[in-house]
């Protein structure tokens, strides 16, 4: 650990993010910078997510490049690890190898429970829910995470292949919606997530924490409504049932990425695959019988930099 700076990449489906944080002598961190880069990864060739394009490859190679260069700034080597749409792709092993050869970068490929474990450190870091039963949910480009989280430990930490670019591409090719195709998402969410046995719908818990693209977005527009100016930072901030279904309901009324683009609060980039996560988010509080759900703006990287520093004390 080189003057107590590391660096990690989460390489998602549908964007890269790179954070760097100063490790503390008590184990803690302090985060002294981060970028984020929107790449879309196994969605524009084969089936689901089952190819890297060549242009996806060499979108990540080059932001890649940049990030270890900003790394480097620090004295640092970034950790990459990859998620759903890596690790479900054919030429999975190509895409690993040209990173390798072209940026020096060795790519870590993680299985959906690890990738739900690590949103779960992430999220105990950001939130006091230690001493908690808490289900934690995170929705993804390609999947969505389920955690129950019980006094600090995961009672199940599963990975579900519902993510908003996933679906988007399965039921919004043309990211346009008509009733049809939202009625087929939806069916497909539901039946996705009842298929794992491991995930218990009645459990009961003491609240609901979601973390990522989604989720921070959907928190964000229901900021917008409520507040003038909306709050510096998301952790914390709980929103409801009832003011996710007033937000719902109006999205879906949007049919396509131009109307959607206008909607306060929402990020441009997100104005297509939007309505896909927001399908998601929905069907789980219906689920799940969700009244609240608290923001946590630490989930994988953050989880990551946590392993990261459990590794190197054990080995000191």
């Amino acid at each position: 650990m080189p003057n107590n700076f590391i660096s990690a990449v989460d390489m998602g489906t549908n964007s890269f993010h790179l954070i760097i944080a100063k490790v503390k002598k008590n184990g803690s961190f302090k985060i002294v910078d981060r970028e984020r880069e929107v790449i879309r990864l196994g969605s524009h060739e084969g089936q689901n997510l089952s190819i890297i394009s060549p242009g996806e490859i060499e979108a990540s190679v080059e932001v890649l490049l940049r990030f270890k260069k900003l790394s480097g700034i620090y004295g640092t080597n970034m950790n990459a690890l990859a998620t759903s749409a890596v690790r479900e792709a054919e030429n999975k092993n190509e895409f690993i190898s040209l990173i390798k050869e072209r940026t020096g970068i060795k790519v870590k490929v993680i299985e959906g429970h690890h990738e739900a474990r690590l949103i779960y450190l992430g999220v105990k870091k950001a939130l006091p829910i230690s001493d908690k039963k808490v289900l934690c949910i995170d929705i993804g480009g390609g999947s969505t995470e389920f955690i129950l989280g019980d006094n600090g430990e995961p009672a199940f930490a599963e990975s579900v292949k519902i993510g908003a670019v996933r679906l988007s591409k399965k039921f919004f090719p043309d990211y346009v919606l008509t009733p049809k195709s939202v009625s087929e998402c939806e069916k497909f969410i539901e039946q996705e997530i009842k298929s794992n046995r491991r995930i218990k719908l009645n459990t009961e818990i003491d609240f609901a924490v979601g973390s990522s693209g989604t989720i921070q977005s959907a928190a964000s527009i229901i900021c917008s409504v409520k507040y003038s100016k909306p709050p510096a930072s998301l952790n914390g901030f709980t929103f409801s049932s009832d003011e996710l279904k007033i937000i719902f309901n109006d999205m879906m009324r949007l049919k396509t990425p131009s109307e959607r683009i206008n909607i306060k609060g929402l990020e441009a980039k997100r104005a297509d695959i939007i309505p896909a996560g927001m399908l998601v988010l929905k069907k789980i509080f219906d689920l799940f019988g969700i009244r609240k759900m608290t923001v946590s703006e630490f989930a994988l990287r953050e989880g990551i930099l946590l392993e990261m520093i459990s590794k190197s004390r054990v080995k000191e």
